[in-house]
């Protein structure tokens, strides 16, 4: 069985065929899927669909690119939501450098709020990071983010920023593309990163693995991602699944042995 880490149903791409889509799950052996929230309608629909589907918990947030929204009683509704017996996890939080479409500052103050809001309540956190490599490390550090842990999702920073975050206790998440061709950074993180704090994930529906690159992402496609890391790690495809299965039990205290 597999555990998509990071997945959002909770977009529009999903309206019109949720169930099929979870049904394909169910076919390809995806065990849960951490639906992620990244503002607070979307954090809202993804408790939502945490309780209406057994298969799917919940992680509520703010995103990098919607912080310059935030305000002191975002934090109250997250609290709230973040309070559900089906949510193991705050965010997507994080740095986003590439768009930009939030100030900087904005960005790591809600970023701060955000790791203590977890620190408060006992969760794991879900970082994204993407071309803020070290102010990430520097907020995770400064923030003490390893007294609760989490994931760097989709991670796309070097082996050098993956052994700082993997000795604050973090884990490392891979998705679509450690699949692509010429992918030399997360092939060297796919080989190189602790199997016991590996996670996978499909980012659903963005970032599709190869072969169905282009098309939308879904859940069932993390399997292509399991077994790329397999094939690169050189291990059987099911003891690839079984160790990054444990991991996600663990971090996010999913029902079943967690390892």
């Amino acid at each position: 069985m597999l555990i998509d880490t990071h997945a959002h149903l909770n977009d529009k791409e999903f309206t019109r065929d949720l169930a099929e889509v979870l049904s394909r799950a169910a076919e390809n052996g995806i065990d849960y899927i951490i639906n992620v929230g990244y503002d607070l309608p979307a954090s809202r629909r993804s408790v939502t669909l945490a309780e209406e589907h057994t298969s799917i918990f919940a992680a509520v947030g703010i995103h990098p690119h919607d912080a310059k929204q935030a305000t002191g009683r975002t934090y109250d509704t997250l609290r709230d939501l973040a309070r559900h017996e089906k949510v193991v996890a705050v965010g997507e939080m994080g740095l986003d450098y590439y768009r930009d479409l939030s100030p900087r500052p904005k960005q790591q103050e809600v970023f701060r709020a955000q790791i203590a809001l977890a620190r408060e309540l006992g969760l794991p956190i879900i970082v994204h990071d993407r071309d803020a490599h070290g102010d990430t490390v520097a907020v995770l550090k400064e923030e003490k983010a390893g007294e609760v842990g989490g994931v760097l999702h989709c991670f796309s920073g070097s082996w050098e920023m993956a052994r700082k975050c993997l000795d604050m206790g973090f884990y490392i998440s891979l998705a679509g593309p450690v699949t692509y061709k010429n992918a030399n950074r997360p092939a060297e993180i796919a080989r190189l990163a602790p199997l016991d704090h590996l996670l996978i994930e499909t980012d659903a529906p963005y970032l599709s693995p190869e072969p169905n690159r282009g098309k939308r992402n879904e859940p069932a496609y993390v399997r292509h991602v399991a077994q790329k890391i397999s094939e690169v790690r050189k291990i059987p495809l099911e003891e690839l699944a079984a160790a990054t299965s444990a991991n996600a039990r663990r971090l996010f205290r999913l029902p079943g042995n967690q390892g």
